[in-house]
């Protein structure tokens, strides 16, 4: 990996993303959800930003298409871990996106490592899941925030889309890794 695609603005903002995590946490654990939501949407913000200045810029690059992703789901996956540990999240929520991702892991390595796929991008219910997961945080942290009627229903509503999407988009990839296996070439969808 050359030093420049490190360096470049897409792959900074990501990194910083990254960054924020531990300060997102360090506030939820203090219970000061405030700063943690405001932390959660600058998170966000980058990530729609690194994007955007990725195309814009064209400055796409083999690390930020490894990083990105990465940066998404363990923002997301520690958000719901530690949110299902505070008993602000039901841990059947955590629980199943948790074993989505690591399913898709473990998958993704074995179909690299004994057939060289690599070309793995998000499907439509991936995008939707990943959609869900975000709004979902996001109405929960605003709810010790705003405790009003409109965000509890928000915040339910995300929780089950996130529910129904883990499942659907699991379902899609099982049936798209079965049709790359048997020797269609097309991408894998997440």
């Amino acid at each position: 990996m050359k030093l420049s695609q490190l360096l470049t603005a897409p792959n900074q903002l990501t990194l910083l993303r990254m960054a924020f995590l531990p300060f997102i946490v360090i506030n939820l654990v203090g219970g000061h959800y405030s700063w943690a939501l405001v932390l959660f949407v600058l998170a966000g913000l980058s990530d729609a930003l690194d994007g955007l200045l990725a195309r814009t810029l064209k400055q796409q690059t083999t690390l930020g298409q490894y990083l990105d992703p990465i940066a998404d789901k363990l923002l997301l996956s520690t958000m719901f871990l530690v949110l299902s540990i505070l008993h602000k999240i039901p841990w059947k929520f955590t629980v199943l996106v948790f074993s989505r991702d690591i399913s898709i892991l473990c998958a993704s390595a074995v179909l690299y490592a004994i057939a060289g796929l690599r070309d793995f991008r998000p499907s439509i219910f991936g995008k939707a899941n990943t959609f869900a997961q975000v709004a979902a945080v996001f109405f929960v942290l605003l709810f010790d925030v705003n405790p009003s009627r409109w965000v509890w229903i928000a915040r339910l509503t995300f929780l089950r889309a996130t529910f129904a999407f883990t499942i659907i988009s699991g379902l899609h990839y099982v049936l798209f890794v079965g049709k790359r296996l048997r020797g269609n070439h097309q991408p894998v969808s997440t």
